[in-house]
C-alpha cells in the first residue's frame, strides 16, 4: 500500500508527552500515530451504530 507524508503542527507539551510515551513504550513516534489513527475506525463505526 503506498505511504503518505503527513505534516502536523502541535504544541510543544504534547510533542514532549508523545516523545516521552515513545521512548517508554520502545515504539516510534510513527507506530504511535499510526495506531491512534487506526483507533478512528472504531470511533467511526461506534458512531453510526448509535
Amino acid at each position: 500500500m503506498p505511504k503518505t507524508i503527513l505534516n502536523i503542527r502541535i504544541e510543544e507539551s504534547e510533542m514532549e508527552l508523545l516523545k516521552r510515551y515513545c521512548q517508554q513504550s520502545g515504539r516510534t513516534q510513527t507506530d504511535v500515530i499510526r495506531e491512534l489513527v487506526r483507533g478512528l475506525k472504531r470511533k467511526i463505526v461506534g458512531q453510526s451504530d448509535k
